[in-house]
Order: C-alpha cells, then structure tokens, then sequence
C-alpha cells in the first residue's frame, strides 16, 4: 500500500470554520478517485491529508487537479529513527536522480518536537549522507534541481523525493453556486475555471448562434469537469437569436445598431439572472478583460450592468490577453478554443466603444415603450 500526501495552502489560516473546509476537500479527493477508478483511503494527519492506495502513480495527475490543494508528493513511509530516515533520503535522492552534476537540498519539518534531532540537523545529516553515496550539489536555494522532504510526525517519518503542483485556491462547493456565461472562445472558460478555482460550484450557460461555437463551448466545459471533483457541471444551451433577436431588430430600426453590442450583453445577463434565481446562485460570471473589445470599455461595462439584480464577477478584468491565453493552455482549453470560429452574427458595423449613461437610459426607455 503507498501513500500519497496532499497539501493545502490557504485553508490553513482559516479559523473555526476551517474543518468545513477540510471536510469538504477529503470528500472532494474521494470523488475524484472514485471517478477514476481508483480505491483508496483518505484521511487528515495535521494540516495534510494522506491517501493510501496501491495505484499511487495512476493517482497522482488527476489528484493534482483538485482545488483547494497546492501540491502532493508519493511518500514512504518509515520508522522515527533517524537511520531509517537517512537511508531512505538517499533511497529517494538516487531515484530522483542526484548525482555529481544535479543540485538538491534537504528539507525536514518535525511536526512532532518530540523526536530528538532538530530539523536542521536532520537537514545536514541526510544532505552529507547522499554527497558521500551519490555526489551532487548542495544547493539550500529553491533553484535546487532536487528537493528531498522529510516529515516527522507521531506515528512514523515520511520522506519524499518528488512534489507535484496542484491548483491550489479552495474546495470546490464552498464558495456557492455561480451562472457561468460560456461561449466558444477563450476567455469564457478561463473565468469559470478561476471561479471553480475559489470554491464555486458552477451553473455554465451557452447562448447558441452556431453549431460549430456550441460544440466549442460543450467540449470546453467538459474539460473544465477534469477539476470539478465534488460538482457535476450541467451545462444549458439557450438559442441567443431568440432572446436578443427582437431587440436588434428595434435597434436597426431606429438607426441605433451599434448599440447592439450593449444591449446584447445586458439582455444575456439579466437572462442568466433568471436562470440564477432558479438553480440558487448568488452572482453571474462573465470573461470580461477591460479594454479589450469594444464593449469592455469601462464605460460600456457601466451600461451593460445597468439594472441587472445580481453581482457580476469578472474575474479576467485585470488580465491582458496574453496571461489569458496562458492560463487557458493550462488548463487544457485553448486548442479547443481556437478551433473554427465564426463571428457573431449580431455584431455591427461600428460598434460603440463608449457609450454614455443619459443617452443609454433614453434609448433603453424607447425600446421598452415601443414593447408596451
């Protein structure tokens, strides 16, 4: 049976509420095994879980998808002797694969400050025992090739050779349920990836124009289910041409088609808040980045949240395109991203880039006398 130890990061200053936080992060590691066909026991050991299973390595890519942990390491587990944990520092350092020309460093945390060596020396006496068997670079720094870790605790000294990255953020469900608008491109997906990323279950909503940008959009939220452990992603579909088609038509009607990227929004979001009301989510999220297109400019952003009754998370707002695109590689959404695309058919000409309040107030009273 091996064992593998998982970390959390900001759960850790939480206060009395922080077993809730653990609880909901044990049952997530569990779901995620569960949904890979993979046994295995899950339990906390101070501020760390522990999973013991016999597939260690098939464990181990889709546990580092789990929010709310930031990294996890396959361990093994040995006496609290400090020979027994020597030997296995070099066991894992020669795995690792130090030797004459790779750098390492030693790093110990005695949980347990019972144990008679300090974690210092514990440092220096597993580092001089693999320079005499492997050779290698001592290297204290975090540019060491190789980090050996050891954790003292009261059972028994784990020690490790390998720390994998993982997400971080919290664990999905505990930050409530959000409506997600997802369309074929980019941006859309990462902003509910960083939202899942903070805990929130996600509702994801496609308004369709074509079949190629709904494929886009279905293909993408099931690649965001690959980190959704512990919440099932149900995506809704509605046809955009039905919601907003009237109102386009009245805008090209009065003269006033470059409003309708304004209008086009809002009429989605106050659409999403009605789906919100339904499913019990407190906010909508949008893969806004400011300045980008047209109806990013903060002004236009002022106008298209005009009247609309929940909060409308943005979390892409300060992202330029470029660390955009970097975090959708990550996650795996890009290429689906950049598949065929085909432009929106209700997009003008000239669309306005910075409309003014008064003159939106008037012509959204117009719109809705001549529905009266």
């Amino acid at each position: 049976m091996g064992i593998i130890l998982l970390r959390y990061g900001e759960m850790a200053l939480k206060g009395q509420n922080r077993n809730e936080f653990v609880r909901r992060l044990r049952q997530n590691v569990r779901a995620c095994l569960k949904a890979h066909g993979l046994r295995g026991e899950v339990s906390s050991t101070g501020q760390r879980l522990l999973v013991q299973t016999e597939q260690v390595e098939e464990a181990l890519e889709p546990l580092s998808r789990i929010f709310g942990l930031v990294s996890l390491s396959p361990v093994a587990q040995v006496e609290r002797d400090i020979e027994a944990i020597i030997a296995e520092c070099v066991r894992q350092a020669e795995q690792a694969g130090v030797g004459p020309e790779v750098s390492y460093r030693v790093q110990a945390r005695r949980a347990d400050k019972s144990f008679p060596f300090t974690s210092p020396q514990i440092n220096r006496l597993a580092g001089e025992a693999i320079q005499r068997a492997l050779g290698g670079k001592v290297d204290l720094s975090e540019r060491a090739a190789v980090t050996i870790g050891v954790e003292v605790r009261h059972e028994a000294a784990l020690v490790y050779g390998r720390v994998i990255s993982a997400p971080g953020g919290l664990p999905m469900g505990t930050g409530g349920r959000v409506v997600a608008l997802i369309s074929g491109g980019i941006d859309s997906p990462v902003a509910a990836w960083m939202m899942m990323k903070r805990g929130c279950g996600v509702i994801p909503v496609h308004f369709a124009q074509n079949e190629e940008e709904t494929q886009k959009a279905l293909d993408n939220i099931a690649l965001l289910g690959r980190y959704s452990y512990g919440w099932t992603l149900h995506p809704r579909v509605l046809d955009q041409h039905e919601l907003i088609g009237p109102t386009i038509e009245r805008l090209r009607a009065l003269g006033e088609e470059r409003w309708s990227c304004i209008f086009c929004k809002r009429l989605l979001l106050l659409k999403a808040c009605e789906i919100a009301e339904e499913v019990g989510a407190r906010a909508v999220v949008m893969g806004d980045s400011l300045g980008q297109v047209a109806s990013q400019t903060l002004a236009n952003l002022e106008l298209i949240s005009y009247g609309v009754p929940k909060p409308i998370l943005r979390p892409l707002i300060a992202l330029d395109k470029a660390e955009i695109v970097a975090i959708a590689r990550r996650i795996g959404t890009f290429e689906v991203s950049t598949r065929s695309e085909r432009g929106c058919a209700f997009l003008p000409a000239h669309p306005l880039t910075r409309g003014s309040l008064q003159a939106f107030r008037e012509l959204l009273s117009r719109l809705e006398g001549e529905t009266k």
